[in-house]
Order: C-alpha cells, then structure tokens, then sequence
C-alpha cells in the first residue's frame, strides 16, 4: 500500500482503537518510482540554445558548458572568472566546498562582453548613489566597502535594484532563476521538443556528453 494508507491505519488502530495493526511486519510498503533524468542530445541542445536569446541564453549556455547548477551560475561573481587559466570558481550551493571548473573557450568572448555591459551598469549604479551587492557568508563584516567593488559584482545582475528586506538597503541582486529557467522550458516548446528540457536538464546533459 501507499505510505499515505499506512499512517492512516497506524492512526486508526493506535488512536481510535487502541489496539496494534495486525500483520503490520508484513507489511509491504511501496516503493518510490526512480525516474531517471532527462538527457537532450547534442543537436537537442543546439535548437533550443539557438531559440533563446540575451542573457538568459548565455545562462543556458554555461550550465550546459560547465556543468553548474543554476544558482551556482546566476551567483557567479566577476572575480570568479579566470580568463588567464580557463577556469571558473563555483561558490557552492549545497553547503560544500567551493570548487573550479573549466571556462569553456567558445564562453570566453561572450562573458567578456557581458562583463563590459554590466560594469556600464555598475557605474551607473554608483554615480546614482547605489552600487552595493550582497556579500557571500559573513564576508560582509570582514570586507568593509566590498560589496560595492567590481569584482564582488554578479556576472548576470538583475535588470533592476531591490530593497534587501535584511539590511533595508537598496542593491542589485542576481538574476532571477524564474526568468532563466521559463526561457529554457519555452525554448524547448518553441523547437518542439518532446522532452521535459528545464537547467537542470542541461546540467545532467553537460555530465552525460562528457562519457
């Protein structure tokens, strides 16, 4: 039977009749289906990344090229990018280490642009008054006068400031993953494809392309 009917019956024989569930060690109890992962194939990629555009393709694009979660990618922060070595540093988001990647080639000249449109935005951001990021952790209190620094900057900023309801101050924070993942999954209705293409699709692609 379903978890769902066993602790309904639990309930009624414990509580209601004050009596133990008969053959309850026999029991058998279902077992969560494992699904396995959607993969897209090479070409599969290819039309949905083509039928994207702005900065939530070049998103798309990184996760499939590097293999990062989604929130690892938007909290990506200009600092975190290595031309010079080919590398990217991944702020993890599960509690982990941080760790490096490889900064694909064919990402380097797109990123560089993006960074050139984003410190117009910084700037603009500083001339206004603003400016200030919110720093990973506690880095906050040790880093005094980070958070408004160019390197702490995200690489995909959103497009516009909001009040940190923390610090009621009011900053730039990251993109949002909504907006990322609603241009992938309508992306993949606009080719046509007949699977269930979402980030984290990309990211179990990007694993399985490398075997």
């Amino acid at each position: 039977p379903e978890p769902g009917v066993v602790r309904a019956l639990l309930f009624l024989y414990r509580e209601v009749l004050h009596k133990p569930l008969p053959y309850l060690s026999q029991i058998v109890r279902a077992k969560r289906t494992q699904r396995l992962p959607v993969v897209l194939t090479p070409d599969e990629v290819r039309l949905v990344l083509r039928a994207m555009e702005g900065t939530p393709r070049l998103v798309a694009t990184l996760l499939y090229g590097t293999g990062m979660r989604l929130m690892e990618g938007l909290r990506l922060r200009v600092h975190d990018l290595d031309f010079s070595l080919n590398e990217l540093l991944v702020r993890d988001t599960k509690g982990r280490k941080d760790r490096r990647t490889m900064l694909p080639n064919a990402l380097k000249d797109p990123l560089r642009n993006q960074l050139e449109q984003v410190e117009g935005l910084h700037r603009a951001d500083l001339a206004d008054g603003f400016g200030l990021v919110e720093l990973p952790g506690a880095l906050a209190k040790k880093l005094k006068g980070a958070d408004e620094q160019w390197g702490w900057q995200y690489v995909f900023p959103a497009s516009v400031r909001s009040i940190d309801p923390r610090s009621g101050q009011e900053r730039r924070h990251h993109m949002s993953e909504r907006t990322v993942q609603r241009a992938v999954t309508r992306a993949a209705r606009h080719v046509g494809l007949n699977k269930r293409a979402t980030c984290h699709t990309l990211r179990h692609t990007f694993a399985t392309h490398l075997l």
